[in-house]
């Protein structure tokens, strides 16, 4: 391989990454079968085909029925959805791959039609106004119902199952998924979360059911196989505003992360242009690599010649891509041979069938 810094490998927590390529997760929806359960025929093959990737995540699996709020998701709670996504591991292990899960719970992004017509699970009684992918498709959210400190615990505990699962299914790790508006980013938003309880107020009481889900997963999986993702600056998409606590609140997540021997910390940078935005953070990545001692992914936007220049700044570690991967399946070979990427079809991105998804060429292995 050449030498640009993508192509170089990497020591993941004991994990050799042989570039610092890494597949983001990205909502499919192809699982349409009674169990939501991964297919040989097409999550597996969908996956093995991106396996040059340094690392592999999959898309957002829920930990549970009440964790659901997209259509045709693959789980990680069921023996059938274990057995599944076993395939999946297999196929990417064949192909010499390292491939995480995500850990999903949309809390409010949900919608009753997933959950028996009972509202969805959220820190506070406040309706993002979104919209949520049903089988029906889009519609509105409504106003969640509070989650019982029972709640609470239960959800922890399933976090806690999902990595359990995740380690029988074989995957190398796990990412918790802490960001993009879902449940444990509701927890740590001012404006989702008006708890008065130890859940809610201040800064450390809407960030420690990250921290209790940490620990949890640390008693079925080893720490430094677990990840998590985070936006801090997302400010509108997925219900979320920003406040002046916003960043600080990150802040004192991503510090308190260092007191874990985890495998990464992954960043998205801003969804929107938050230039304008007083409470807000346009550059993640400089902004928290002097924060975090571990290993830093980033994601959003980057093409190649930013994702080396990250790396070679010393901003990131690994660059996380998303749709790139969904239309080149040799994105890795691409970038070492210099070739032209293939672009993405939105319309297919989450359709039932092989269009859009297992159909795109592999030129650079021709």
């Amino acid at each position: 391989m050449s030498k640009q810094p993508l192509l170089t490998e990497y020591n993941l927590n004991g994990l050799k990454l042989p570039n610092r390529v890494v597949m983001a997760p990205m909502t499919r929806s192809r699982a349409d079968n009674p169990e939501n359960a991964p297919r040989e025929d097409f999550e597996a093959e969908y996956y093995a085909l991106r396996a040059s990737a340094g690392l592999i995540i999959t898309e957002g699996s829920p930990i549970s029925d009440d964790a659901i709020g997209y259509v045709n998701v693959p789980g990680i709670y069921k023996p059938a959805q274990i057995e599944g996504w076993k395939k999946v591991t297999k196929k990417v292990h064949d192909k010499d791959g390292r491939i995480f899960i995500q850990l999903w719970h949309v809390g409010r992004m949900s919608h009753p039609d997933f959950h028996n017509g009972e509202k969805p699970l959220a820190p506070s009684a406040i309706n993002p106004n979104a919209q949520s992918y049903t089988p029906q498709g889009f519609k509105d959210t409504v106003t969640p119902k509070e989650m019982t400190i029972a709640d609470i615990k239960k959800t922890i505990e399933d976090f806690k199952n999902g990595a359990k699962n995740a380690m029988e299914a074989g995957f190398d790790g796990i990412e918790i998924h802490s960001s993009n508006g879902y449940l444990l980013h509701q927890f740590f938003n001012g404006t989702s979360n008006t708890r008065t309880d130890e859940y809610g107020g201040t800064i450390e009481n809407r960030a420690k059911i990250l921290f209790e889900v940490i620990v949890a997963i640390k008693e079925v999986m080893p720490e430094q196989q677990i990840g998590l993702r985070l936006n801090p600056s997302l400010d509108g998409p997925f219900g979320i505003t920003m406040d002046e606590e916003t960043i600080p609140t990150f802040d004192y997540i991503v510090n308190k992360l260092n007191d874990y021997d985890l495998a990464y910390v992954h960043l998205s940078e801003p969804f929107t242009d938050v230039s304008d935005n007083k409470f807000a953070v346009s550059e993640i990545a400089k902004h928290y690599r002097p924060l975090y001692k571990g290993t830093l992914m980033i994601n959003s936007n980057f093409d190649q010649e930013k994702g080396n220049k990250v790396i070679e700044e010393g901003n990131a570690d690994l660059v996380a891509y998303g749709k790139p991967y969904i239309s080149n399946p040799d994105l890795v070979e691409r970038f070492e041979k210099e070739i032209a990427l293939t672009d993405w079809d939105e319309d297919t991105f989450y359709v039932p069938g092989k269009e859009g998804y297992l159909d795109y060429p592999v030129k650079a292995r021709d």
